[in-house]
């Protein structure tokens, strides 16, 4: 799907919030719906780069339309960001440790960002990059 967006035609990808449970869901529907068949990390720093382009996304920008992200805001809450720094604590170097305890220790009182704010920021920061969000 495209739609004329500022003069320009954008493609239009779209993910279902109901489909997006935790941070490897968010990836799988990343894989199917932006990159079919590409190879990528499946990781924050990877889906970063896939929003810069060259992994099969449209070179102007596109939008992400992220449909039931009410769902995915709390799928990808506070449980899943524990969850997620407990894995990250397990694979870390010892330079990084402490930021990601802080983060934990946060997650765990429910402070600080979420997964889905993780995901959210990445996104927005690539609106230099024509990439735009839209939550519904």
């Amino acid at each position: 799907m495209s739609e004329l967006r500022y003069g320009k035609i954008k493609r239009v990808y779209g993910i279902i919030g109901t489909d997006v449970s935790s941070l490897d869901q968010f990836f799988e529907e990343i894989s199917i719906k932006l990159v079919p068949g590409a190879d990528w990390g499946k990781n924050l720093d990877a889906f970063n780069d896939v929003l810069r382009g060259g992994f099969g996304t449209p070179g102007g920008g596109f939008v992400l339309r992220w449909n039931n992200s009410d769902i995915s805001r709390e799928w990808l809450g506070y449980p899943e960001t524990v969850r997620q720094l407990g894995l990250r604590l397990q694979t870390c170097n010892r330079l990084s440790r402490k930021t990601v305890l802080e983060q934990l220790k946060l997650a765990e009182s429910e402070s600080g960002d979420t997964v889905f704010d993780w995901r959210v920021d990445i996104i927005l920061a690539h609106s230099d990059d024509g990439v735009e969000l839209e939550l519904r």
